[in-house]
């Protein structure tokens, strides 16, 4: 796999040989989320709060935004990253600021798929967003994986997945969460790049009353800048 790296007004980029966007870091702001479903996967950060989350699980490090987005806002919570292209790992050291690993920042090269199904750890948040060069997510987007995620869960867990709405793939991915989540699952509204978050849970709530989801985003806002409000009104009227 090809990985190349671009620059535009003050924005890097990530592409696995083709002109599709894996991941993006405004140069200036190198903690903040640039692409639009990077911040949207952080919503479970409005339905909880003190220590949560302390431990984490990003599957696929594409440009490290996640990454860089929680070792700088939350510090204290522990992140284990399983990316499967050592490459990707080198790229992202090298034009994408990844910190350097420490204790509660460990970064696994490993197939994502593999590691849920034989990790014992539990965390209480798990970040999927793997796919090739042609924008498949192969074991990552399966009935088995799903199920295997679920027993990473703490009782508090969700997962925040990326899944993509071209090729009606979306109904089949949705399908096989709740296959294994049973109702607990909540698709966001489509970002505009067309990407679309899917949250999973095994019990904890996905929502909260409107006016305590207001009150969370905005102190998510004053907290870190990540401004989830246009979220929230595209749940209003969608």
């Amino acid at each position: 796999m090809s990985i190349e790296v671009s620059e535009e007004e003050g924005v890097r980029y990530l592409h696995f040989g083709t002109h599709w966007i894996q991941g993006a870091m405004r140069i200036a702001r190198p903690w903040s989320l640039e692409l639009d479903y990077t911040r949207e996967m952080m919503f479970p950060l409005l339905l909880h709060g003190g220590t949560w989350p302390r431990s984490v699980l990003v599957i696929g490090l594409g440009a490290a935004s996640v990454t860089r987005f929680l070792y700088r806002h939350f510090p204290r919570t522990s992140q284990t990253i399983v990316e499967i292209d050592p490459a990707v790992v080198g790229v992202a050291q090298q034009h994408f600021r990844l910190p350097e690993e420490r204790a509660s920042l460990r970064i696994e090269i490993g197939d994502g798929a593999d590691y849920v199904m034989a990790s014992t750890r539990s965390f209480d948040w798990i970040l999927v967003d793997g796919f090739d060069a042609k924008g498949r997510a192969g074991e990552l987007d399966t009935l088995a994986f799903y199920c295997n995620c679920l027993a990473r869960l703490t009782d508090r867990g969700v997962v925040s997945v990326n899944l993509l709405t071209w090729r009606h793939a979306l109904r089949g991915s949705l399908d096989r969460m709740r296959a294994a989540f049973g109702a607990d699952v909540l698709a966001l509204p489509a970002c505009e790049s067309g990407n679309v978050i899917a949250l999973a849970s095994r019990g904890a709530p996905l929502t909260k009353p409107p006016k305590a989801l207001l009150q969370a985003a905005k102190k998510l806002r004053a907290d870190t800048r990540l401004n989830l409000l246009p979220t929230l009104a595209r749940m209003d009227t969608g």
